[in-house]
């Protein structure tokens, strides 16, 4: 009896589809493409949107938009993905197969986590679907010797835990997806040409060995897992005082017609601000320049000056064609030109609430009607930033999230029905709104002077002297920490740590004889939280 047990119960194992832990397909650099050809042209035709490096390592790139990524023709990041692109394929190419199902894939079809090998060319129909089983390892290959086609609308599904990063496709020849396909998985032609169309989605990549990458108006993008890193942006600038102004300018006048409301404050550092009415307005109207908008105008300078020494990761190269559905993820982008700004920009933090956004434009930023700017997948308006190298018009109805921080030039047009989540400060020019709706995004937290705390319990505050100070400075945490230990650091006029350091006694002096004389920004932590900041003046 207990035999026959044995008997039945290793039947039924071995007919059970296997759950594949171990065939992980090492792409190398490879993995950091979404579209790349080793030996052929890579060109796109519509507005396709791309997330990852788009090349080819013998040919050309033509005809892209703007894509999240890196473009590389014929470089040495294109000869290395080549490199480790044949090295995957080799990989996949000898795995042994456990299945060997019919070349009509789909129609419902459900499989498990293996390697499947097709005689001959392939075609999907309607939905497949890969089911990991609960396990996040597990891998799905598809050799096929031969061609791979799509039909309309079929679709690639992923269920209990599959990871497009871990479906492969390795096929002997064309690859030829119908309008509004989706695809999952990283699909490797050898000796042919790959062409997606109108409508298609590509979770995943496409390479070929040797043929020609086509597209025309697709949404692509590289999947995120299996050890692809988590994307947290560049470091924010800190505002200080101008996180708590909605609508601010160092030099030249604030002025509104129609009605407009704001939360946070108001004010310019020149000259009146008119035109707010007191009723619409959550926060101070500065009518005048005051010790407020002084300190908001050095904070302001600080935060620009920052912005503005940060190198950029990507360069998005057609700025007159910024928006049309362009999707980006946490970086720090470039735009060396006015930028014109059409439709939709979706900013995808890709699941991290603090994932920070920084998109530097070297010129002019005008905005079409009901231009609007989506914020998915965990992205929140107070972690975007807009460093703006001139004028500024925003125009009617539009929606925009994130602090513009616009340096010599007027944010001239703030206009009808415009919903401003986030701040317009300029460093010179004036500013103007009209019957728009501008909110600070998160609660204010900048110090009103130096040595003055981000909270109201000034009973807590933490004393920094001398200042203006010459060889030190003394801090002094008396009654103001629970246990009288917090991190203090100090940065100069460009964002630049100088001094970092923890103390843990009442009172604790710092030598400076290091920091020229100049302006300077400090910040406490305690327990991982900026509970103090403010400026300092080195008179050396």
């Amino acid at each position: 009896m207990k035999k026959l047990l044995f008997i039945v119960a290793t039947s039924a194992l071995l007919t059970l589809p296997k759950t594949t832990f171990g065939q992980t397909i090492n792409l190398g650099t490879a993995s950091n493409f979404v579209l790349f050809s080793s030996n052929g042209a890579v060109s796109n035709m519509g507005i396709s949107q791309i997330t990852g490096n788009v090349g080819t390592n013998n040919g050309s790139s033509t005809a892209f938009g703007n894509v999240n990524g890196g473009m590389h023709d014929m470089d040495a990041t294109s000869a290395l993905c080549s490199t480790d692109l044949l090295i995957a394929y080799n990989q996949l190419n000898a795995v042994v197969p456990t299945f060997f199902p019919a070349p009509l894939l789909g129609n419902g079809q459900i499989l498990n986590a293996g390697t499947y090998s097709i005689s001959s060319a392939a075609t999907l129909n309607l939905d497949l679907t890969l089911n990991a089983q609960g396990n996040a390892n597990a891998v799905f290959i598809f050799q096929i010797n031969g061609s791979l086609s799509t039909n309309a609308s079929a679709k690639i599904k992923l269920i209990n835990g599959a990871k497009a990063c871990n479906v492969f496709w390795k096929v002997e020849g064309l690859i030829s997806c119908a309008s509004g396909s989706t695809l999952r998985g990283n699909f490797i032609a050898n000796n042919a040409a790959i062409n997606l169309n109108t409508g298609d989605t590509l979770e995943g990549r496409a390479f070929s060995i040797s043929g020609a990458v086509t597209v025309d108006g697709v949404f692509a993008y590289t999947p995120i897992g299996c050890g692809s890193p988590v994307l947290n942006g560049p470091t924010a600038p800190v505002l200080g005082t101008a996180a708590c102004y909605a609508l601010f300018s160092t030099n030249g006048a604030v002025t509104n017609s129609g009605i407009t409301t704001v939360t946070g404050d108001i004010g310019s550092n020149s000259a009146s601000t008119t035109g707010f009415n007191p009723l619409l307005v959550t926060g101070t109207i500065h009518a005048i320049p005051d010790p407020s908008t002084a300190q908001c105008a050095t904070d302001l300078l600080f935060a620009y000056n920052y912005l503005n020494t940060l190198s950029h990761d990507i360069e998005l190269l057609y700025p007159v064609q910024f928006g049309n559905n362009l999707v980006l993820t946490p970086h720090t982008y470039l735009l060396n030109a006015a930028t014109v700004f059409t439709d939709s920009l979706y900013l995808n933090g890709l699941g991290n609430a603090n994932a920070v956004f920084v998109i530097k434009i070297n010129g002019a930023l005008t905005t079409s009607t009901y231009a609007k700017v989506k914020l998915i997948n965990g992205t929140q308006a107070k972690n975007v930033y807009w460093k703006i190298e001139g004028a500024v018009s925003i125009n009617n109805y539009s929606v925009f999230k994130g602090t513009i921080i616009c340096n010599n030039g007027a944010v001239g047009a703030i206009n009808t029905g415009v919903v401003l989540d986030g701040r317009a400060l300029t460093t010179n020019g004036a500013l103007t709104t009209t019957a728009m709706t501008v909110t600070i995004p998160s609660a204010c937290a900048g110090p009103t002077g130096v040595g003055e705390l981000n909270n109201s319990n000034s009973n807590k505050a933490i004393s920094i002297y001398p200042n203006p100070f010459t060889s030190s400075i003394t801090i002094d945490l008396t009654g103001s920490l629970t246990d009288n230990k917090a991190e203090v650091m100090i940065y100069n006029i460009l964002g630049e740590l100088v001094i970092s350091t923890t103390i843990n006694k009442q009172i604790t002096s710092i030598a400076t004889n290091d920091l020229v004389s100049g302006i300077y920004f400090y910040k406490i932590i305690e327990n991982g939280k900026s509970i103090q900041s403010g400026r300092l003046i080195s008179q050396q």
